[in-house]
């Protein structure tokens, strides 16, 4: 019989809105004896309880040992939140988790990290917390500042390193641990490609060759699909799907098209999409038609518009990054702007994709704003979606080019002169 390692029981967290405590001390009391004879009503909602938010919804799932599960959602559909309650950082508003094994989580930069210590007392001290004996930690010890690549700030106190050194290590000493539970988020998005490489031969080496089970949150639906045995859809803090990789990514990003248009636009920094450092205004396609066309073929140009307020006070450099995906997920091109230094308020940006250039299909953007080469400030996921169709429907041997782009190249032909 296979071992269940995570048993999630009807999961429920609520998120109190508005303000802390009146500064009544009466009031506040009421408040809080009504919110604990509330206590264990799932069924409420937002609807009916206006003063809370509710993050997650009647969630119910088991992980076994040696698989690897994926969450995907949009933002703010509870995914780190999630991780959060089965990492033991949050509590559940109500629902409980059931847990075989130690557990490593790597849910933001730094997590499980004192900053006052170096990369090397660090390494032990997490070691100490899963339960590993001093000799234990020694015998990985090497193999973990190779892999992350800081061993010439191995003895310098973390809160010295950049973004990318802290989850390079952070990463390494959760992998190399080897604890039986690894809980795995969003933060491999600060390293470089090579790293994220690495990391996911890592995942994928632990969870076939030791039997380790892990939890993986990614924007990434390739990495997703190649490395996870199941994937669940989060949607507004409920299990909108669950199942099959290939089948859950694809329909996922199949509502993503069918949700989105070629333009989106918000009034207020309120109203977008975004947080604290950054808010989108506007996003939008827009197509330089060939005379006679309406629709956007092989050989239409066209260019993303955006504008977005940057709000982060942190000083350094802003890189906006163009993403364009298939259907199945696959990276088509992955563009960047130049770095823009202090700048804030209303920014505006474009990027221009030459006719001739992709294959006839469906596609979508995502974009991505990051600080100072390592610091993701936003990821805005799925943010465009269009077609491309084929203008030969009339050419009798017709048949689909081969691959995702199309260039025209020109293939010349001429006789050989002898």
């Amino acid at each position: 019989m296979t071992e269940v390692m995570i048993k999630v029981e009807k999961i429920y967290k609520y998120y109190r809105l508005g303000k802390l405590g009146s500064g009544r001390m009466r009031e506040d009391f009421s408040n809080w004896w009504t919110r604990t004879m509330r206590k264990g009503r799932e069924e409420q909602t937002v609807s009916r309880d206006a003063g809370r938010f509710c993050a997650l919804r009647d969630i119910s799932f088991e992980v076994v040992r040696g698989e690897v599960l994926g969450i995907i959602g949009h933002n703010g559909a509870g995914k780190s939140t999630l991780l959060k309650i089965i990492s033991r950082i949050t509590a559940p508003s109500s629902g409980c988790i059931m847990g075989n094994g130690s557990v490593a989580s790597l849910l933001e930069v730094g997590t499980g990290f004192h900053g006052e210590l170096t990369g090397r007392e660090n390494i032990f001290l997490n070691g100490h917390i899963l339960g590993m004996k001093k000799r234990e930690i020694a015998a990985r010890f090497d193999e973990i500042v190779d892999f992350s690549g800081v061993e010439e700030f191995i003895d310098t106190p973390v809160k010295r390193y950049s973004s990318g050194m802290y989850t390079r290590l952070a990463f390494a000493v959760a992998a190399h641990m080897e604890p039986e539970i690894l809980i795995v988020d969003e933060v491999l998005a600060v390293g470089d490609a090579e790293f994220q490489r690495k990391c996911i031969g890592k995942m994928r080496e632990v969870a076939s060759n030791k039997g380790k089970t892990i939890l993986f949150v990614s924007h990434n639906m390739q990495a997703l699909q190649n490395l996870c045995h199941r994937v669940i859809t989060l949607e507004k803090g409920e299990i909108a799907d669950m199942g099959d990789p290939e089948a859950v990514i694809g329909a996922y990003l199949k509502g993503a098209k069918k949700s989105n248009m070629v333009a989106r636009e918000y009034e207020t920094p309120e109203s977008g999409p975004g947080n604290d450092a950054i808010r989108i205004k506007k996003v939008a396609l827009v197509p330089e038609y060939l005379p006679g066309q309406q629709v956007i073929d092989i050989r239409t140009p066209f260019t993303i518009r955006f504008e977005f307020w940057h709000q982060d006070p942190v000083p350094g450099s802003l890189v906006v990054s163009v993403y364009l995906f298939n259907m199945a997920g696959e990276c088509i091109f992955d563009v960047c702007s130049e770095g823009l230094e202090g700048v804030h308020g209303l920014i505006e940006g474009d990027c221009r994709i030459p006719g001739n250039f992709l294959n006839d299909g469906a596609y979508y953007f995502s974009m991505s704003f990051v600080k100072n080469a390592n610091k993701r400030l936003f990821y805005f996921e799925a943010c465009l979606s269009f077609d491309v169709e084929d203008y030969r429907r009339n050419i009798s041997w017709y048949g689909k080019w081969m691959g995702y782009v199309r260039p025209a190249f020109p293939v010349n032909l001429f006789p050989k002169k002898i």
